[in-house]
């Protein structure tokens, strides 16, 4: 899997090209997050999200499909007691209905094949007025992907949409998601952080 080859250098990289957004992108998720929160995240990669998520929650579920990717998000957060890590597939929750007060999946949404399918998983684990939380990189920029964006996708990342910040907006719009907020992490490849709120 691409995801388990990269993930021992996967911090590197984004700290190198992208360091602003991916401190940020955390920061900003965790904003979202109340004390009392039971919060699920999906496809959370190295854990850079979930180091922002787990100091000011109840609990949190990190998961991601990646073996590799857990393996350096498990090393991240081993100081948190309130972490539990595990292998999920999103798109197929093993969680009963409106069980978490947040979910979140960050920076996935453009490699799934039916993001629209994932999105209404997402949604179903999600307690009524809880918040889905889908942090997504901006992958073009004036209608084209840039050099590094196709450079990721050759080396086996495999996108299959392509975002600006209107795109992305539509996106949610065209799957009849009224309730949505956007933030934007400004950087190389800026970020924007989509809040559904139940």
């Amino acid at each position: 899997m691409y995801w388990d080859k990269i993930s021992s250098f996967y911090d590197l990289f984004e700290n190198i090209y992208n360091d602003s957004v991916y401190l940020n992108t955390g920061k900003f998720v965790a904003n979202e997050i109340n004390p009392d929160d039971r919060v699920l995240e999906c496809a959370c990669g190295t854990g850079a999200i979930s180091v922002h998520i787990a100091p000011v929650c109840k609990s949190l579920i990190v998961t991601d499909m990646s073996v590799g990717m857990l393996r350096q998000a498990e090393k991240k957060l081993k100081k948190f007691s309130n972490v539990k890590i595990g292998k999920a597939d999103m798109t197929a929750l093993k969680c009963k209905d409106n069980s978490f007060d947040k979910v979140v999946a960050g920076n996935v949404i453009h490699l799934l094949d039916n993001p629209e399918d994932v999105v209404k998983e997402l949604v179903r684990v999600c307690k009524p007025n809880g918040k889905i939380i889908i942090p997504t990189y901006f992958n073009i920029n004036k209608g084209k992907s840039s050099f590094v964006v196709k450079l990721i996708n050759i080396m086996g990342a495999n996108f299959k949409r392509y975002f600006d910040l209107d795109s992305y907006k539509k996106f949610f719009a065209d799957a009849g998601y009224e309730n949505v907020k956007f933030q934007v992490v400004e950087g190389k490849m800026p970020c924007a952080v989509a809040v559904i709120t139940k």
